[in-house]
């Protein structure tokens, strides 16, 4: 099989802030895997997390210098491959770019979206939030109206995440909580995400703080490099689920965190792909934990990808291709606030259509 990578570069409506910075685009890599004249497809975006930055310079050194490893196996050479990629340390989102390309061309092969292939009921997809980051409380509100608009019979989403831990301190993240909450239209399903922008000290008063709130969860509370004592501490203390994003790459680290988080946010850029994201949803399903999708600033060929096992998520999060001003790619489609993983073969992804 035949691997090309091309790099692609996508600019955000609203740029995002965390507690770790701000995004306003990101130039993410496009993976082509050709094979029987067959194209399969798939995504690498750059992220940084603690010590494990993978920035685009990263990914497209390591792809071009495994790409001539992979051209002696198949797309049916998963485990043949899957070893190599091992042995040759690639890159989590390096990885998860070959993997949705295998993917997508099996389910090209056959004929059959992925979902359909593993026998999964899309009328179990949850809706997906959208994302609100950190900003004033003036501009959160602009942010609610941006994405719900005023009209009540014409809002589209159902869910939202709110973005906290701001660097100004626990009292700044009241504040724009309380101006999103006022701001947002009624029956919305809510989380908030601190991004390991809180001490101890802070994610006890403010889980103990948002319990009179109809919160969801909260994600990623504390950093990830926390002692799992403070972890265990904010577990025994928190009236609300936790759940571990930041904390969480792949299904060797479930197990240990199992004692101490209710719930784990899967990536595919952190997971390595679609075949890991599996095993993490049944590792965690083993040890009783809640399964969340997120994403960075993907495409919509990294979050169809994870649509198409979205049916065994208890939360999504799949909204970076909803904030892109020029995704070049179009595929999960959103129905009743909920992204449906398409019934074209593959990931069903294709080309957006540029009309001169």
């Amino acid at each position: 099989m035949h691997v090309q990578i091309e790099t692609f570069t996508v600019r955000k409506r609203f740029a995002l802030t965390i507690s770790r910075g701000t995004t306003a685009q990101s130039t993410n890599l496009w993976v082509k895997l050709e094979h029987e004249g067959i194209e399969g497809w798939g995504e690498a975006s750059p992220f940084s997390t603690g010590s494990r930055p993978q920035s685009t310079e990263i990914l497209l050194a390591a792809l071009q210098e495994v790409a001539p490893l992979l051209e002696k196996f198949t797309p049916f050479d998963r485990q043949k491959i899957e070893q190599v990629l091992t042995e040759v340390k690639l890159p989590s989102a390096a990885r998860a770019g070959i993997d949705m390309a295998m993917h997508d061309w099996l389910g090209k092969k056959a004929g059959l979206p992925l979902w359909k292939m593993w026998g999964l009921d899309r009328s179990r997809i949850v809706p997906t939030s959208v994302t609100i980051g950190i900003n004033s409380p003036s501009a959160a509100r602009e942010r609610v109206r941006d994405w719900f608009g005023k009209d009540p019979a014409s809002i589209k989403y159902r869910a939202v995440k709110v973005k906290l831990g701001n660097p100004a301190g626990i009292e700044a993240d009241k504040a724009m909580l309380i101006a999103v909450l006022d701001e947002a239209p009624a029956n919305l399903k809510i989380s908030v995400d601190a991004n390991g922008g809180w001490s101890l000290k802070d994610a006890v008063e403010m889980c103990h703080w948002l319990e009179k709130y109809p919160i969801n969860y909260v994600e990623q509370p504390l950093s990830p490099v926390a002692d799992m004592e403070e972890f265990s501490e904010l577990y025994r203390q928190s009236p609300l689920p936790i759940f571990a994003d930041e904390s969480c790459f792949n299904s060797s680290d479930i197990p240990k965190l199992a004692h101490c988080v209710h719930g784990i946010n899967i990536k595919m850029m952190k997971s390595g792909g679609l075949t890991e994201a599996m095993r993490m949803i049944h590792t965690a399903k083993a040890c009783n934990l809640q399964v969340m999708f997120g994403c960075y600033s993907d495409s919509a060929i990294a979050n169809t990808a994870a649509a198409q096992l979205s049916p065994l998520a208890d939360y999504l999060d799949l909204d970076s291709h909803l904030n892109l001003l020029d995704d070049p790619f179009t595929g999960a489609i959103v129905e009743n606030g909920c992204l449906l993983p398409n019934g074209r073969s593959g990931l069903g992804v294709r080309r957006v259509e540029i009309v001169e």
